[in-house]
């Protein structure tokens, strides 16, 4: 096993103040992301990229490593998670670490399990893929939707009006939950979802960005709620 996680999670936010150790149902939100890396078992390094000395204490306390802080060019709000994570691997490279495979967890993702991370990476192994990402169904057809125009209601693409739902096309969105890719495949492309990507496909009660107060809601209820259904 050859295998690092990385979870990103800077000091900075300002729609939610602090939200990456926020109390999520008991504990920081980080906690979960950095839990289930960890009970996974398939990572010999979970590590938290951040430039906060506070949050870097909460993912030590919880078992990540934090073993150097992120750069401040990489820290504020047009830095991707893509150089981020260059970022890492390079600093890994210093010290003559390297990896097979790479996931990165968002901080703020506390619908990622163990299991999902373990059924996710058997995937990638067996399929031949490069990556694989969690995703899930939009629950409207895309192809339905509307614009405003002149203060008028309008079809984006009325040509889909008669179709029945179930003769569209069905789309996919990211989870936004974690990514898994093969470590050269990364180095070589720099991004997270390369050509020979694989779906990892979720449901929507696993699911909620969250990146207001709304959503932090609204994630809490449906972790109470999938709580409650396995007990």
């Amino acid at each position: 096993m050859n295998n690092i996680c990385i979870i990103t999670a800077r000091g900075g936010s300002k729609r939610i103040p602090r939200k990456n150790i926020k109390n999520f149902c008991g504990k920081p939100i980080l906690a979960y992301s950095i839990e289930a890396a960890l009970e996974s078992k398939i990572f010999n390094e979970v590590m938290v990229s951040t430039d906060d000395a506070e949050i870097a204490e909460i993912a030590v306390k919880y078992g990540a490593k934090v073993p150097f802080m992120r750069s401040l060019k990489n820290s504020d709000d047009y830095a991707t998670t893509a150089d981020v994570l260059e970022e890492v691997v390079n600093e890994y490279k210093k010290c003559n670490k390297t990896f097979k495979y790479m996931c990165c967890i968002y901080p703020t993702a506390p619908f990622v399990t163990a299991e999902k991370l373990g059924k996710s990476f058997a995937m990638l192994q067996s399929s031949g893929a490069d990556a694989i990402i969690p995703v899930v169904r939009y629950s409207f057809p895309p192809q339905r939707c509307f614009i405003i125009e002149n203060k008028k209601l309008l079809y984006k693409w009325p040509e889909y009006m008669k179709t029945r739902s179930q003769d569209l096309t069905p789309y996919y969105h990211d989870a936004g939950q974690y990514y898994f890719i093969k470590m050269s495949v990364f180095e070589r492309c720099i991004t997270l979802v390369p050509d020979n990507t694989i779906p990892f496909p979720l449901d929507e009660m696993e699911v909620q960005d969250v990146d207001n107060l709304t959503d932090w809601q609204l994630a809490e209820l449906k972790y109470q709620l999938s709580i409650d259904k396995n007990k």
